[in-house]
């Protein structure tokens, strides 16, 4: 699988950077310009990620694999800020993703998790932000329309029902992956 990474100076052959290097972006791009810019940004000498999934798309005529961005309108680049103005010149990009007017650093930790899993092979699908505490759905399985509250106990999920009247709640055990946001 493709993972859109564009190695550079500095660089592994997976684009994976060297932990002397610049924090890592994100930058949001016109929608389907994702690969445009990532290869832009790569040709300016910026190290460049867009993760993609592929996915069997329909026509009329056909069926076909078709490569797409795991986060549309997103493109994550390692730079210093200071040379920002180029990336910003960039075909297609709008801007950085910032916080209080100041573009915010993605966590390593959280590319380098996106990069092994891109370079992995391994099958790559989008799939809704849960976080424990929110409120949500069961979308398959025997559970499927019932609705309640995420939790996580050592390592296991556990869907949260209460009966508001009584004050009580029971936890029943869920596979994350069944659960959808409410």
């Amino acid at each position: 699988m493709s993972t859109g990474v564009e190695p550079s100076p500095g660089s592994d052959h997976r684009g994976r950077i060297a932990s002397l290097e610049w924090p890592w972006y994100a930058v949001r791009v016109k929608p389907k310009f994702e690969k445009v810019a990532a290869h832009s940004l790569a040709s300016k000498g910026f190290s460049s990620f867009l993760p993609l999934y592929k996915e069997r798309r329909r026509w009329s005529d056909r069926v076909k694999l078709v490569e797409l961005p795991l986060f549309p309108g997103y493109v994550f680049c390692s730079l210093d800020l200071r040379q920002r103005l180029p990336v910003l010149q960039t075909p297609g990009v709008l801007h950085f993703v910032n916080f209080d007017g100041e573009p915010a650093p993605v966590e390593r930790s959280e590319i380098e998790g996106l990069q092994t899993a891109a370079g992995s092979g391994a099958a790559l699908a989008p799939w809704p932000y849960l976080r424990e505490g929110q409120r949500v759905v069961v979308a398959r399985g025997p559970m499927k329309g019932l609705n309640g509250i995420l939790l996580k106990v050592r390592d296991e999920y556990r869907l949260i029902i209460s009966v508001t009247l009584l004050q009580r709640s029971v936890a029943v055990e869920i596979d994350r992956e069944a659960v959808r946001p409410a």
